[in-house]
Order: structure tokens, then C-alpha cells, then sequence
């Protein structure tokens, strides 16, 4: 993935998005909050990775200090379209991402969650 995505904090009240390519391994690096005003982007990442031919797409989120539950579901949402042996390995999420996906979608194979 070349595209970087970024939405600009607008002031205290509006969160942002920016989102880079990760160097030596198919996927982004994240920062910031994925809810209403950055999920386009969180959105768009997501169908492009989709799209990738990669088994193993990478999510680098610790610098993402919040997810939605609408973000977590476009997750959940993205991994049941990935074809068989394909997975997000969505890397040191923030705590409450990966209590939602325990909670919601508990058995979606196409998501690994690593906290190293």
C-alpha cells in the first residue's frame, strides 16, 4: 500500500487519522482514533487490504489511542471478505478494539490480535 491517509486534528474536539505504509511488510501503521469523522479512511484502508494478495496484512495500531464500535465492525466486516488463509494481524490495538472483537466477533478466523 503507497497511499497515506491522513485527516488533520481540527482542534480539541475532532480526533484524526493518519495512516502510513509499514516498511519491510504488507500493511499500515495507524494514529489516533478511528471513529465518526476518520472512518472513511478506516474504511478505505481496510478495502484496499482487502484487495492485497498478501496471506498476512498487517495492522501496526499502537499509536491509535481509540476504536469505535463501527471501526471494530468494519474490521470484522474486512476479514470475513478475505479468502480462505488470509489474516489481519492487527498489532498492540488499543485495549478496548480487542475487547469488542472478543465480545462481537469471537470467532472470526480472519483476525489475529498481538499485544507484542
Amino acid at each position: 500500500m503507497n497511499t497515506r491517509y491522513q485527516v488533520p486534528a481540527a482542534g480539541p474536539r475532532v480526533p484524526g487519522l493518519a495512516v502510513f505504509p509499514l516498511a519491510g511488510r504488507q500493511g499500515v501503521r495507524a494514529a489516533g482514533e478511528v471513529g465518526l469523522t476518520t472512518r472513511v479512511i478506516w474504511e478505505g484502508v481496510l478495502e484496499q487490504a482487502v484487495r492485497e494478495d498478501e496471506d498476512v496484512y498487517y495492522l501496526e495500531l499502537s499509536d491509535v489511542t481509540f476504536v469505535d464500535v463501527a471501526g471494530a465492525g468494519a474490521l470484522a466486516a474486512a476479514a470475513g471478505q478475505l479468502r480462505d488463509g488470509r489474516r489481519f494481524v492487527v498489532r498492540r490495538p488499543p485495549p478496548a478494539l480487542r475487547r469488542t472483537l472478543d465480545l462481537l466477533w469471537p470467532d472470526q478466523a480472519g483476525i489475529e490480535v498481538s499485544t507484542s
